[in-house]
C-alpha cells in the first residue's frame, strides 16, 4: 500500500480538488491510502470561530457563515445538481458543529478547541469522497478517528502505538482506495484530539509504520524540499535526495516542508518517503531514505519567525547551575513552551522559544521571582546547517544579531530586523 497526503493548499478550492482526482489518475489510486488536510485556511477560519465563542459570542454566528459559504461554493463548482447527498451530509456536519457550541459545557479552551476545528478534515475528506464518487472513482471513507488513539493531550496529542496499531492493522481495507483525515485522533472516551499543527504529515507516517507501506508521498505546492524557504530566499534549490538523519535535523530546527513527528515512524521500519509537487506530478521530487547523501550537497537555510528570546540573570549574582536550569526547563515545559535554542553563562541563561499557546506571561511572572527577566520579542532564529562564510553573511545582513551559536555542522542565529 502506498500513503499520499495532500495539504489544504492542495485541495482549497474546487480547480484543486479536481487536480487531486487527476494526480490520482497519473499515478494510480488502487491499494492507495488518502490523507487529507482541511481545505485553504479552513482552520484559520474555525480558530476565528473558536475566538468568537470565548470572547465575542456576537461574532459568532458571522464568523461560522464564512466558514459554510466557503464549503458552500466548493459544492456547488463542484456538483451540478445540488440534490446530491452530499449537500445533505455537510449540512449536518454543520449541524454538528452548531449543536457543539450550544451544548459544550467545558470550559476547557484546548479542548474545545479540538472539537471545532476537527471539522474542517471532516468535511474536506466528506466532499472529496463524494466527488471521487461522482467521478466514477469508488473509495472508502474512514473516519481517522476510529484509528488512531491518543492521550488526552488536547492540540498536541500523544499516540497510543499499541492501540492504534491494533485497529489499524484490523480495519483498514487493502487493495483500495482509502480516504480519511490528517490532524485528528481520539482519547479513549472518544473526544476528538488533534497531533499539533501540521499534523497531517504524522497521520501520513502512523498510517504508513501501521500498515508496513510500500511508501508516503506528500503533495505540495512546491517541486520538493527546497535548501531554503522561497518566501525568505531567492535561488532556493531542490535537494534531489536526503537522509532520513538530515530530514529528522532539518526538521527540528523547523523545515515546514515536513512534520518533525513525520520521520521517526518511517525511519523505523525504513519507508521512504517522497515530496512532490501536485501541480508536476511527473517530477521526481525529493526522496528520503537510509543513508543517502545530501544532494546537491549545500548550506540549507531555515528560519522560524515571531519566536521569543528570553535572558534570566540571578539577581543575587550567583552561579546559574544545574539545579537552577532544571528549574527552568520544568517551568518551560509546564507553559508548553517549544524550546528552539539555549546558552548560557555563570551568571546568565538565554533560551529562543517559541510562545504557541499563549503563555508567555504567565511565565514571565513565575521566572520574576527568582530570576532578573530581559526578553526581545519577535525575534527570528536562522539555522543554516552545512554553513560556510557566505550563508553566514547572507544571514546577518541589514539585522541585528542577538545571539550566534556554531556547531560542526550547524550556525543558529537570532537576530532582529534593523531600522533605518
Amino acid at each position: 500500500m502506498r500513503v499520499f497526503k495532500f495539504g489544504g493548499a492542495s485541495v482549497k478550492d474546487a480547480n484543486g480538488i479536481k487536480n487531486v482526482y487527476d494526480v490520482l489518475q497519473q499515478v494510480g489510486y488502487d491499494d492507495v491510502l488518502l490523507v487529507v488536510s482541511a481545505m485553504g485556511k479552513t482552520t484559520n477560519a474555525l480558530e476565528v470561530v473558536i475566538k468568537n465563542y470565548f470572547e465575542r459570542s456576537a461574532e459568532l454566528q458571522s464568523s461560522l457563515q464564512d466558514v459554510k459559504k466557503y464549503h458552500n461554493q466548493i459544492l456547488l463548482d463542484l456538483f451540478e445538481d445540488d440534490k446530491n447527498a452530499v449537500f445533505t451530509a455537510i449540512n449536518q456536519l454543520f449541524s454538528d458543529l452548531e449543536g457543539f457550541l450550544k451544548s459544550n459545557k467545558s470550559p476547557n479552551y484546548n479542548f474545545v478547541y479540538d472539537q471545532i476545528v476537527s471539522f474542517g478534515e471532516i468535511i474536506s475528506t466528506t466532499i472529496i469522497s463524494h466527488y471521487f464518487n461522482y467521478r466514477g472513482l469508488k473509495n472508502q471513507w474512514l473516519d481517522v478517528r476510529n484509528f488512531i488513539k491518543t492521550d488526552t493531550t488536547y492540540r498536541d496529542a500523544i499516540v497510543d502505538w499499541e492501540q492504534t496499531q491494533k485497529l489499524i492493522s484490523k480495519n483498514v481495507k487493502k487493495k483500495v482506495l482509502n480516504i480519511t483525515q490528517g490532524f485528528l485522533g481520539s482519547d479513549e472516551n472518544n473526544f476528538t484530539t488533534t497531533l499539533g499543527r501540521e499534523g497531517s504529515d504524522y497521520t501520513a507516517a502512523i498510517f504508513a509504520y501501521c500498515l508496513n507501506a510500500e511508501s508516503v508521498t506528500i503533495w505540495k505546492d512546491v517541486p520538493g524540499v527546497m535548501n531554503a524557504d522561497p518566501r525568505y530566499f531567492e535561488n532556493a534549490t531542490l535537494l534531489n535526495q536526503i537522509s532520513y538523519r538530515e530530514a529528522i535535523e532539518l526538521a527540528f530546527y523547523g523545515a515546514t516542508v515536513i512534520h518533525p513527528k513525520t520521520l521517526q515512524p518511517l525511519q523505523r521500519k525504513e519507508i521512504p518517503l517522497f515530496v512532490k509537487s501536485f501541480l508536476n506530478p511527473s517530477l521526481p521530487g525529493t526522496s528520503v531514505s537510509k543513508g543517502a547523501d545530501l544532494e546537491p550537497h549545500l548550506p540549507c537555510f531555515i528560519v522560524k519567525k515571531e519566536q521569543l528570546l528570553i535572558s534570566l540573570s540571578s539577581i543575587d549574582f550567583s552561579f546559574i547551575m544545574e539545579e537552577n536550569i532544571s528549574e527552568i526547563f520544568g517551568l518551560l515545559h509546564q507553559y508548553k513552551m517549544k524550546v528552539s535554542l539555549i546558552q548560557n553563562s555563570a551568571i546568565s541563561f538565554s533560551v529562543c522559544i517559541e510562545d504557541k499557546f499563549g503563555n508567555f506571561n504567565d511565565l514571565k511572572n513565575v521566572l520574576s521571582k527568582k530570576f532578573k527577566v530581559s526578553y526581545n520579542e519577535n525575534v527570528s532564529l536562522y539555522t543554516i546547517r552545512h554553513f560556510n562564510e557566505k550563508a553566514s553573511e547572507m544571514v546577518e545582513k541589514g539585522k541585528q544579531v542577538l545571539l550566534k551559536q556554531v556547531s560542526r555542522e550547524t550556525m543558529q542565529i537570532v537576530t532582529k530586523e534593523t531600522t533605518n
